[in-house]
């Protein structure tokens, strides 16, 4: 998709970041800590305090996800890190709880775990913009698979409960359905590195037979 930019949510786009978040009412209440936070620290939580936590996260490095910009500004979001990261995201009963529970802790395996488009930008593939940046980046700095939980009944949800991203999205980028523990909500996965294939040992030599010496 032409027109847009992606950049990972470094300290010097935290402005963007707020710019965007401030135009939507659930953003502005969660500031995308939710899956960061454990539950019981976030219940302690309130908006100002989310944010400030989100602006220590992007500070400390490194980036929690990317941004996607028209011309200058920001108009779209995605969160996407290694699952470590998220640990809200990986336990329980949720859909989109790893499959093991060693997952949850593989420095390998990421999560894209949270999109927001502005509403002015919907309904231009800035969804599947991202979700292709996101792999890349993912790629780029060791991820080895990169896995989500989306919704297929999309047509149901708003725009903004859609925060998760629709399943069709994912098909198309080669995503596979790894189980569903809730109906509708796939936990997906895609490859981003090859297992190297194992190679299979050189047939031992033969030693050279010594032919005898003919006596006369």
């Amino acid at each position: 998709m032409t027109g847009f930019t992606i950049h990972p949510l470094t300290p010097d786009r935290w402005d963007d970041f707020v710019d965007l978040f401030d135009t939507d009412s659930i953003c502005k209440m969660c500031w995308c800590v939710h899956h960061r936070l454990p539950a019981g620290v976030r219940r302690e939580t309130d908006p100002k305090s989310r944010k400030t936590a989100m602006a220590k996260i992007v500070k400390n490095g490194p980036p929690p996800g990317l941004l996607a910009y028209r011309s200058k500004e920001a108009v779209g979001w995605l969160a996407i890190a290694p699952r470590p990261a998220t640990p809200d995201w990986n336990i329980g009963r949720k859909a989109s709880a790893a499959e093991l529970p060693e997952h949850g802790e593989d420095e390998s395996i990421w999560a894209a775990s949270c999109f927001f488009i502005r509403k002015d930008a919907r309904g231009e593939g800035l969804t599947s913009t991202l979700l292709e940046a996101g792999a890349a980046y993912a790629k780029e700095h060791g991820a080895e698979t990169l896995e989500a939980c989306p919704m297929t009944h999309d047509d149901r949800r708003s725009a903004t409960g859609m925060f998760v991203g629709p399943k069709r999205v994912f098909d198309r980028a080669g995503f596979e359905t790894v189980l569903e523990r809730k109906p509708g909500r796939p936990l997906m996965r895609l490859a981003l590195k090859a297992k190297a294939a194992k190679k299979n040992p050189a047939p031992a030599k033969k030693p050279a037979l010594q032919k005898k010496a003919r006596t006369r």
